[in-house]
Order: structure tokens, then C-alpha cells, then sequence
């Protein structure tokens, strides 16, 4: 890791959420921490596949509901140290049905627990930042890309950071992660066209790297300005 002189370094936790080390969302999660550790944060990577969460809720993780100071499983309270441990939170996944993994999901459900990331008055995670990059397969051109991102919006940062107390929660949108475009037409119809390859598939790799980097960077400057 670069060595960064800065008395006010920041920690970021980021999330990878697949299945597949060599998926293009575990690639894009390694080069947001490259450009994160290159801005001076710390980073903590936690690929939740390879480190064996299980992302279905038990009843350990919720020994007694209605008690928000309960002892949790010993898992969900490891993860909870990392969050609180974190400034910002980056969460790298692949679409599913307008949504996100299961994977993710159940990290979500059992981790941001009632009693930690919400049920109280001052939120544990009031303040953090975070960023959601989500890697769908659809083109950029394709009408579905705006109600999904609404959908998003919707779910994730209203109805998660925000309602955790996070001081602000961006989703980037990184549309074109398939070889193949595919869109669903009028009838419901998926139609799939010819894999890139070549200079083709390079030119359009290299365009998702330099929007997915710009979303960082983005992301990385508005807490440099206050946002």
C-alpha cells in the first residue's frame, strides 16, 4: 500500500459483492480501492464471498427484537466493527433484477442491524459516506437504464444510508458491463448482440474503467469540498 503522510487519513471499507474473483465487479472493487488508497484512505477490503459470510439472517443475530443494546452473533459483530471503523463505505455489486445480490443483501439485513445502524435517536452511522457501484449488464442507450437508477436511488439511499443516518449516499450507475449488449424490447423480448472482441472489447473496457475511476473521484472530491 502507498504511504501517505497525513495525520487525518481516512478508512474506507469496500464491499465486493461476487461470487467470481476474476468477475469484472471484483476487478472494478480492486481498482476503487487502487484510486481510494491513492487519495490518502486506508482501505479495508471485504470480499464477502471469499471470506465465507453467510447472508442468511439466524436467530442469533437477533436474540431479543425488541432490545437494541442485545448481543449480536459473533460474525454480524465483527462486520459491525469494520463499518464503524470506516469513514466512507463502498459497496461494488451486480445488478440483479433491479436490486442487489443476495449476497449483499444479507450482509445488509444482518449486519445494519436494529439497535446498531438504526433504532436510535443518534444513528452509530450518522455522518459516514457511501457509494454504491452497481454494474449492470444493460446498455447505456436502453430506456430501462433511467427507471433503474431511480430504483436504486430509491432503495438504497433512501431507504438504507439515509435511513441509517449517512450524511450523504451516491449510486453510480456503470451500464455496458456485458461482452454481449442485450436489451429487452417492447414485447418483453430479450435480444443479445454479437461479443466484442479485439479492439472493440478494449476500447470498451477502457471506458468502463475511466467511468467507473470518474465516479470515484467524484465521490473522493466531494468530501474534500464538504458535500
Amino acid at each position: 500500500m502507498t504511504q501517505h503522510d497525513n495525520s487525518l487519513s481516512r478508512t474506507a471499507l469496500v464491499v465486493v459483492a461476487h461470487h467470481r474473483t476474476d468477475s469484472l465487479t471484483a476487478h472494478t472493487a480492486r481498482r476503487a480501492a487502487a484510486r481510494l488508497e491513492a487519495a490518502g484512505y486506508r482501505v479495508d477490503l471485504l470480499d464477502l464471498h471469499a471470506e465465507g459470510f453467510d447472508p442468511r439472517m439466524n436467530t442469533s443475530d437477533q436474540p431479543d427484537w425488541g432490545d437494541r443494546e442485545k448481543p449480536y452473533s459473533d460474525e454480524a459483530h465483527a462486520h459491525m466493527r469494520r463499518i464503524l471503523d470506516a469513514d466512507v463505505v463502498v459497496a461494488v455489486f451486480p445488478v440483479y433484477w433491479q436490486s442487489v445480490p443476495a449476497l449483499l443483501k444479507g450482509w445488509i439485513d444482518r449486519v445494519w442491524n436494529y439497535g446498531f445502524a438504526y433504532g436510535r435517536s443518534k444513528p452509530r452511522l450518522a455522518g459516514k459516506r457511501m457509494l454504491w457501484l452497481a454494474l449492470a449488464g444493460a446498455t447505456s442507450d436502453d430506456p430501462v437504464v433511467e427507471g433503474m437508477q431511480a430504483v436504486l436511488e430509491t432503495n438504497l439511499s433512501e431507504g438504507i444510508a439515509y435511513y441509517c443516518g449517512f450524511s450523504q449516499s451516491t449510486v453510480g450507475l456503470l451500464t455496458d458491463a456485458e461482452e454481449r449488449p442485450q436489451r429487452v424490447d417492447a414485447e418483453g423480448n430479450l435480444l443479445v448482440g454479437e461479443a466484442v472482441s479485439g479492439a472493440e472489447r478494449e476500447a470498451q473496457y477502457a471506458d468502463f474503467d475511466r467511468r467507473a475511476r470518474e465516479l470515484v473521484e467524484k465521490f473522493v472530491a466531494e468530501e474534500r469540498v464538504g458535500v
